[in-house]
């Protein structure tokens, strides 16, 4: 069973057209980026230029959606870049995506060939239940620094993910936090897809189930299960 994710009521007033579909996964065998992973982040960066057909990513209306969200919580959206996006850049650039680790391509392979926010939570290190909040500014934020991992706080009113224990990924999909994220040794994890209108729910299941599909091709045996969408007036 997905476990269950909370939207607080000041974060659907923020965003009314904002959705998102999660799929949780067990018994996943992560490691070193491969040639799987490695062939569906270039896959993905074909299917991106086709649709953008020569425009820049800021130019599609979903990630414009997305620009139009993180304006509303006083986030300049050029210089803070929702996940989407700036991987979109990466994926147009010379050098192309980066290569993580096999969970962390495959799950970025989605979010370019879509161009939707897509984030990977390691399950065994979450405390408590996930919360999309707006901060009160006090909340630690585990990160890294300088090869070092500090704490720092969000801004208040800055658009949060958080678990019991503090921030799991900062001005909504824009920088994950080191605590939560899915390291070599993860075996259980959360992805989470995440919407704006005027993406309709059936791409973003389309999205999720192409996620699905390919966390079974790299990790076989997994256990894979894709939820239901959470859409505001459920």
């Amino acid at each position: 069973m997905i476990r269950t994710l909370h939207v607080a009521d000041e974060v659907r007033a923020l965003a009314p057209g904002f959705g998102y579909l999660a799929v949780e996964a067990h018994g996943l065998t992560n490691g070193p980026s491969d040639e799987f992973s490695s062939a569906l982040l270039d896959e993905a960066a074909r299917r991106l230029v086709a649709r953008l057909d020569g425009r820049a990513p800021q130019d599609d209306p979903h990630i414009a959606a997305w620009r139009a969200a993180y304006t509303a919580f006083g986030c300049k959206p050029s210089r803070t870049r929702n996940s989407a996006e700036a991987l979109a850049k990466r994926a147009l650039a010379d050098g192309g995506l980066p290569r993580i680790n096999r969970l962390v391509d495959v799950y970025n392979a989605i979010s370019v060939a879509h161009l939707i926010p897509v984030g990977g939570e390691d399950l065994d290190r979450i405390q408590g239940e996930m919360r999309l909040v707006r901060a009160t500014g006090e909340e630690p934020f585990a990160t890294a620094a300088g090869g070092a991992e500090v704490v720092e706080h969000p801004e208040a009113g800055e658009v949060v993910w958080c678990d019991d224990e503090g921030v799991t990924c900062r001005r909504w999909n824009w920088r994950q936090g080191v605590r939560t994220r899915l390291t070599e040794e993860s075996v259980d994890a959360l992805f989470l897809l995440e919407r704006m209108a005027p993406m309709t729910w059936d791409e973003l299941r389309t999205a999720g189930t192409e996620l699905a599909e390919a966390l079974e091709k790299a990790c076989p045996g997994a256990r894979v299960e894709v939820g239901e969408v959470w859409a505001q007036e459920s």
